[in-house]
């Protein structure tokens, strides 16, 4: 199981600040989040950098650590 906890836009298209999702990857964890909440979350996720407990995440198909914490991180504008 991981805890996932979603910020600015994605925050806003999920509905939800966190939720705790079972999924063996990076890619399946986002495959049932867009089935759970919709279109506008797929939408996000697409764009979105992801952190694994605090490690930037990149590789879809590698297994996620047992009880990590992803931070789903859409783009942010400014600087």
């Amino acid at each position: 199981m991981a805890v996932v906890r979603y910020f600015a836009s994605a925050r806003a298209a999920a509905g939800v600040s966190e939720e705790v999702v079972a999924a063996p990857t990076l890619g399946q964890l986002c495959t049932t989040l867009a089935d759970r909440h919709g279109e506008r979350l797929a939408a996000v996720l697409r764009v979105a950098s992801f952190l694994v407990d605090g490690v930037a995440w990149r590789d879809l198909d590698a297994p996620l650590p047992d009880s990590a914490t992803v931070d789903v991180l859409p783009p942010f504008a400014g600087g």
